[in-house]
């Protein structure tokens, strides 16, 4: 597959199987395969998992964050060609430390970098920013497994065995 940058939201729902309102993110900038990614993630206010208090701005929930910084760093694993049947499973986070709230009107720009790399398994470091300031930090593994269209091809393609009874 032939990328060309930058990705809208519509070319990465090519890539990953989100949707809304689970895609977090808006537009992928730069793309070195297998080494990092650049991604952007526009928060406005009209987001409905904003965390409203009373007295107190709105804030992005640092979870949320974490999954598009997750979401960035599938996209550089699922954009190669090899990849497109596979799905990209978070086994888990280390280290995540996030440094001040994301608020609306934010625009988060999320790198991802290839810590280590194998056929089916492999960690990402990820850094958020806002205005060149560090938001969020964290390093996620995460393993390659089968897609349920890969899965259902496979299925489709072996001799059923027929019962006894």
């Amino acid at each position: 597959m032939d990328l060309q940058l930058p990705l809208d939201y519509a070319a990465i729902e090519r890539i990953l199987p989100h949707r809304f309102p689970f895609l977090l993110v808006d537009r992928i900038t730069e793309i070195e395969q297998d080494k990092r990614i650049v991604g952007i993630k526009n928060v406005s206010r009209n987001e409905h998992y904003l965390v409203n208090s009373p007295g107190h701005p709105q804030v992005l929930p640092p979870t949320i964050l974490t999954e598009a910084v997750g979401q960035v760093g599938a996209i550089l694993i699922l954009a190669k060609p090899e990849n497109r049947d596979k799905l990209i499973f978070f086994m888990g986070m280390e280290r995540v430390r996030y440094k001040r709230p994301v608020v609306p009107g934010d625009v988060v720009e999320i790198v991802a970098k290839v810590h280590r790399l194998r056929s089916r398994m492999g960690v990402l470091r990820g850094v958020a920013r806002v205005n060149g300031k560090v938001v969020l930090t964290g390093t996620m593994t995460f393993s390659l497994g089968v897609g349920a269209g890969a899965a259902t091809d496979r299925a489709a393609q072996s001799p059923r065995r027929e019962s006894a009874s």
